[in-house]
């Protein structure tokens, strides 16, 4: 599935889209149960996400988008630190941010990182996560360094970045095959929307582009 290159961008691109369109609330879900076992190592998280990521893949066409949306959200929520990451997009906009705006900008972010997702991996043809190893990394992180084998074509490299937060590790940054940090990338994109419309532009920028992903294709 020659798609999937364009899939390991998906999330850091779509998450810089700048489409508006309404916004909306996201669909509600019931409560889950911890997907991740009790103090899971770094690689556990890695695999735990990718796979849901694969059991979503799998019943793709049944689930449509706003199912895949639902069947995501509890994993993408546990496995990635996801407040940490739009606090490190915005940048010194999140210290000016009073707490409601806080919250609203870390909804959205979720909402949207959730509906990319559901939107891209939108279906199966033998695909698999490998994990090659991991290694420690800057800032008392570790590197968990992984594969999307996709049969007929080379393996897609993906390192993840994990952090110890308040005991539990989580995702704090994808590196794409190519080297680029979805962090970077995002904070140098946020930055114009930021400039332009602070933090409630950026909010309901977000939004947007979650509803647009979410009408499906």
């Amino acid at each position: 599935m020659n798609r999937l290159r364009f899939i390991t961008l998906g999330f850091s691109i779509l998450l810089l889209a700048l489409a508006v369109g309404p916004v909306g609330a996201a669909p509600s879900s019931p409560p889950s149960p911890p997907l991740l076992p009790p103090l899971a190592k770094p690689g556990q998280v890695v695999t735990a996400f990718h796979d849901s990521l694969l059991g979503v893949m799998k019943n793709a066409k049944a689930l449509g988008v706003k199912g895949r949306f639902e069947k995501l959200g509890p994993s993408i929520k546990e496995s990635f630190h996801l407040r940490l990451m739009v606090q490190v997009a915005s940048s010194s906009y999140w210290k000016k941010a009073t707490p409601a705006q806080i919250e609203k900008l870390v909804d959205a972010f979720t909402r949207l990182s959730v509906s990319t997702y559901a939107s891209q991996f939108n279906g199966y043809s033998g695909q698999a996560f490998k994990t090659v190893g991991s290694k420690p990394g800057p800032q008392k992180t570790t590197l968990i360094k992984t594969q999307i084998i996709d049969p007929g074509n080379d393996p897609i490299d993906l390192t993840y970045v994990t952090r110890k937060i308040k005991g539990s590790w989580r995702i704090i940054d994808v590196l794409l095959d190519t080297g680029i940090s979805e962090l970077a990338v995002r904070r140098s994109e946020y930055r114009r929307i930021l400039s332009s419309g602070g933090i409630d532009g950026l909010i309901g920028t977000l939004n947007a582009k979650a509803d647009q992903l979410l009408l499906g294709p």
